[in-house]
């Protein structure tokens, strides 16, 4: 799927990187490679990683809160993010089990008391496109819900005949500069943007996630930057800011919490739902009332989720809080 062959050879027209392979030739996501005189996937059905985990922990906190959900990961990813925390399988081959959609989606419906359906993750689960699709149109026929936590780095195309079967996105905004993405992470920042606006505007729950990098994306002009570009798609849109850790390439300290706690105030000033990721920082993980400010969803780790929701409605001042509970489609907050 979105492949062409121009002078023997393979044009790799999946992303942005558009990677043009000889016979034998592997594309940079490792996915990816030029066999037979065509561009296959070299990783459809192989898993790297499965488990059942809370649905907060991709994170999503605005989609059915307190639920769990069977995640699967590949190897394999189109940037190459210096700080990356899962590298040994998004910047290099690794184990796996061979499992056909077919298998997991009999192993979804098994566990429905678990798990409200597949998250595709761990890795970057758009260099598994085939397999995602696949996957994708099973799990939706079955009444399951299908989540991407993704780069986002796709072209518009297979990404719009991706979407109808995705019921929710989180999708990591690195940064809100295009000399980040190309120094940091191998890649651009307007194809992002362009997802996360194709995501939004195709109907899906969408959730965003920025880790803040100690002297590379922390300042606060660049938050209120990134989240008055949020805000103009819908201040509801929650945004994660998450701490930095070392990994991978990167050797610098940690995000100072008061660094996080800054980048974190700056896009409140824009967002009505911001959370703090990666930290323990008191109320930082709790969903407040932008109106009166009330708690209404008090989050105690991943494992334990307190909904203090009248409905889907602040309890104190009647205010919508856009939350989408099983079965039910998400309030609409009145700006």
């Amino acid at each position: 799927m979105y492949t062409r062959v121009e002078e023997g050879r393979g044009i790799c027209e999946l992303c942005p990187r558009g990677c043009r392979l000889r016979e034998g030739a592997v594309g940079a996501c490792r996915a990816r490679a030029m066999s037979g005189g065509r561009i296959v996937p070299r990783t459809y059905a192989a898993v790297t990683s499965m488990s059942i985990d809370p649905i907060e922990k991709k994170p999503l906190y605005h989609f059915m809160p307190g639920a769990g959900i069977l995640s699967v990961g590949t190897y394999g990813c189109n940037l190459s993010c210096k700080f990356c925390q899962n590298w040994e399988i998004s910047q290099r081959e690794a184990g796996h089990r061979e499992l056909t959609p077919e298998e997991l989606a009999r192993l979804a419906e098994s566990i429905r008391g678990q798990s409200v359906g597949v998250a595709y993750t761990y890795s970057e689960p758009l260099v598994w496109y085939e397999f995602v699709y696949d996957c994708a149109r099973l799990i939706h026929e079955r009444g399951l819900v299908n989540v991407l936590v993704t780069n986002g780095y796709i072209n518009p195309e297979p990404f719009r005949e991706l979407l109808p079967y995705i019921d929710a996105v989180n999708i990591d905004l690195k940064a809100f500069s295009s000399e980040f993405y190309k120094s940091v992470c191998g890649g651009d920042l307007e194809p992002v943007l362009r997802s996360i606006r194709q995501a939004y505007e195709s109907g899906r729950h969408v959730e965003l996630t920025t880790l803040v990098v100690p002297g590379l994306n922390d300042s606060r002009e660049e938050m209120e930057s990134l989240a008055s570009w949020i805000a103009g798609l819908s201040p509801d849109i929650p945004l994660h800011v998450s701490r930095y850790f070392p990994s991978y390439r990167m050797t610098a300290p940690p995000t100072p919490i008061s660094t996080l706690q800054a980048c974190v105030e700056a896009a409140r000033t824009r967002l009505h739902y911001v959370y703090v990721g990666n930290a323990s920082v008191p109320g930082g993980t709790d969903t407040v009332c932008p109106v009166c400010r009330k708690t209404v969803i008090k989050r105690h780790g991943y494992d334990r989720v307190e909904l203090l929701l009248s409905g889907a409605s602040c309890p104190e001042c009647g205010t919508a809080i856009p939350v989408r509970f099983r079965g039910r489609e998400p309030a609409q907050h009145k700006n």
